[in-house]
């Protein structure tokens, strides 16, 4: 029996024996990385015509004329496409994609012209001398505290805005150490090292009229969010992504520059339209991460014990889309307390649109809980690993469910053990090592356990005991190719050497996105699932060209469950006392994620996202300009990004566990949970190093000079 129909069988497949997974298998894709042969977006079709966008220089208003004339008359040029001659969309509801649809400019950037030439170097030229004039309207563009009044329709990942249990008020009047600070992180850019780029070939008499190579986190979220502007189904659309340079969350929606090369291609049928956005068109074009501003309140008795926790969030969405972070949610849960608020407020200001940013919403929002922790424990006189154990939960402080697997305590203890937290000096300030302040600082780290429905994966037996497996993933760089490979000749009982995987097109298995944790839990689920499918329907041995396709889903035990990933990060950090300059000396990660797959790719994973970590802690904010909308920091030097030089001793940890309820694998996420946490631990080690409390990000020299206001 076949099972390839549009529907296939769902289910719960039961846990794997380990033989391939944990092994420290080389990935896959190093090889053709290394000497260039992965074939990304931007790199196909060389007979394509090259696209690029104009901008809006306004931040509100309409545009009075566009004068294409001279663009047109460059050699080289072949169309420009403006409001007024660019393919109507059959949906203009979503207006970060509803791009040259009319004369309306939303936010400074916006794409109010493509011009397509045979060269990219007429084409840029082209861009040049597109003339627009705009009647500008009265914009808001500053995010301010009086601002943020409207309640979000829902934040990211589908949380309650607000929450609000016993009475934290009196709870606090009443607690014997109380802490009452505001928090804030600025913008923050994704900045992938392969800019976003797509490649589109439209041709209206084929049985999928449109293709794109697009660098994309998901081909099947594409093709489903594409496809409908379009008066088109989402099988209609072929989306192509091999191979992918990075994302870090940004490419896990699709932006304007999807429906900006699909609306060009439609304009000249039968040749492939190249786009590829520069560095500076992603500050505007293709999402980040909101400023954030985080009023804390913590409450303890005086042996540190939390009884109230309020967390008040503050940021920013766009007029034309909303977005909000979860910012606050960390705080529903992380800790003990019986009097709890959490809030979330926006400000609708006239910029481009925020979107995903590695680990949405817990990082600026550890970020506040974890430094108002420190502050807890130096007014109660405390240890800070200690104030965490004594605030460790049995179950969800709000839901009341047990947890997964809650090793909080024991990443706690075993990360103070390899780092050596023992001989820390008790007050800060008190350690000089010739001109350098040295201090240590902890951080608490979590993420929620996702495992996404609607995804499937096809097995199919080939000759001499070898298997072609297919899921609709994508790897961003993560190791996913490698990754699933394991899982899957761990499923079908075989060598990793027996299993041929196809990942990275919609004409494979239905897919999510790679992103929230969630890839190799949610794929590796449904290959799983697959794998049981296909000996149900063919027995043990199948024959060669017997396949079987089903569809993952969840343990229906996490429903019981609270399903989280936690970890723990120290920092030493050494502060220069002439200068102010901050060095990260050395910074660990322990964590407890589940069956840790690829031990070699998941050290990869951890220590990028610590250096992500360092990064936000140090060096990276966007800079909005209020008077004109736009972000001036546009480019790798004025918006810094941790570079070799910048990251010196990072080590990682993890405790042996498998966690059969999350996956049947037994592994959860982890491409998240090492940005969560680590910030507050270098601001908290700045602090006991200097006795200097900053309470913003980035943390930076000036703020520990003689004279100087902290904030």
């Amino acid at each position: 029996m076949s099972t390839t129909q549009d529907q296939p069988p769902t289910r719960t497949a039961r846990p794997i024996q380990a033989r391939e997974m944990g092994r420290p298998v080389v990935r896959r894709d190093g090889r053709a990385k290394v000497t260039g042969t992965a074939t990304y977006a931007a790199e196909h079709r060389q007979d394509a015509l090259h696209a690029v966008v104009v901008q809006s220089t306004i931040a509100r208003g309409r545009i009075t004329a566009l004068v294409s004339a001279q663009a047109l008359a460059h050699p080289g040029v072949v169309a420009v496409l403006d409001h007024t001659n660019a393919g109507r969309l059959a949906d203009t509801s979503d207006r970060e994609l509803a791009v040259l649809q009319d004369d309306r400019v939303g936010f400074r950037g916006q794409v109010v012209a493509v011009v397509l030439a045979e060269t990219l170097e007429a084409a840029r030229e082209g861009a040049a001398l597109v003339k627009v004039s705009y009647a500008a309207e009265q914009h808001r563009a500053e995010l301010r505290e009086q601002d943020a009044t409207d309640t979000p329709e829902k934040v990211n990942a589908g949380y309650p805005t607000d929450t609000d249990q016993g009475d934290v008020d009196r709870a606090m009047a009443e607690a014997a150490v109380t802490v009452e600070q505001t928090y804030s992180t600025p913008y923050l850019h994704n900045n992938p090292m392969e800019p976003h780029a797509t490649l589109a070939l439209w041709d209206e008499g084929a049985e999928q009229p449109l293709v794109l190579h697009d660098s994309t986190q998901g081909v099947h979220p594409v093709a489903k969010t594409i496809a409908p502007l379009f008066g088109l189904e989402p099988a209609q659309v072929q989306v192509l992504a091999p191979y992918v340079g990075g994302g870090f969350g940004s490419k896990g929606l699709p932006h304007c520059h999807e429906v900006v090369a699909t609306l060009a291609a439609q304009a000249v049928p039968g040749r492939a339209v190249k786009l590829v956005l520069t560095r500076q068109q992603l500050f505007a074009l293709a999402g980040y991460r909101t400023a954030t501003i985080s009023r804390m309140r913590l409450g303890a008795d005086a042996e540190g014990r939390l009884t109230a926790v309020g967390h008040e969030v503050l940021e920013q969405t766009s007029a034309i889309k909303e977005f909000a972070e979860q910012t606050a949610t960390i705080s529903r849960m992380m800790y003990a307390g019986e009097h709890r608020r959490t809030s979330h407020r926006l400000a609708r200001l006239d910029v481009a649109v925020p979107s995903w940013m590695r680990a949405p919403g817990e990082m600026p929002g550890a970020h506040a809980l974890e430094v108002a922790m420190d502050e807890l424990a130096v007014a109660a006189g405390i240890d800070p690993v200690e104030l965490r154990v004594r605030n460790d939960q049995p179950e969800h402080p709000e839901e009341g469910t047990p947890w997964n697997h809650r090793r909080l305590v024991d990443c706690l203890h075993r990360g103070a053990a390899s780092f050596g937290w023992g001989g820390r000096a008790a007050e800060p300030r008190a350690t000089l090592d010739g001109d350098w302040w040295v201090g240590t600082g902890v951080a608490s780290a979590t993420y929620p356990t996702y495992v996404m429905p609607g995804n499937q994966a096809r097995v199919v037996a080939l000759e001499d005991g070898r298997f072609r497996v297919e899921v609709g993933a994508v790897d961003i760089g993560t190791g996913a190719s490698t990754v699933l490979a394991q899982i899957a000749a761990d499923a079908l009982d075989v060598p990793m050497t027996c299993v041929d995987l196809a990942i990275g097109s919609t004409d494979l298995p239905r897919a999510t996105v790679a992103g929230g944790s969630a890839g190799t839990s949610s794929w590796g689920g449904a290959i799983a699932a697959a794998a049981e499918q296909l000996r149900e329907d063919h027995g043990e041995h199948p024959s060669p060209g017997a396949e079987s396709t089903a569809g993952g889903q969840a343990d229906p035990r996490q429903q019981d469950h609270a399903m989280h990933s936690f970890g723990a990060v120290f920092a030493e950090v050494r502060v220069h006392r002439w200068t102010g300059e901050l060095r990260v000396a050395r910074l660990h990660g322990a964590y407890s994620v589940g069956r840790i797959v690829n031990p070699v790719l998941a050290r990869s994973q951890f220590l990028g996202a610590l250096t992500m970590g360092l990064s936000s802690a140090l060096f990276e904010a966007s800079v909005r300009d209020p008077r004109f909308g736009h972000v001036v920091t546009q480019d790798l030097a004025s918006y810094h990004v941790a570079s070799h030089a910048d990251v010196r001793d990072l080590s990682v940890e993890w405790v042996d566990e498998e966690d059969t309820i999350a996956t049947p694998m037994g592994s959860r996420g982890i491409g998240e949970i090492g940005i969560v946490g680590t910030s507050a631990a270098i601001a908290n080690a700045a602090h006991h190093a200097t006795g200097v409390r900053v309470r913003s990000l980035p943390v930076t020299a000036d703020r520990f000079l003689e004279g100087a206001t902290p904030g």
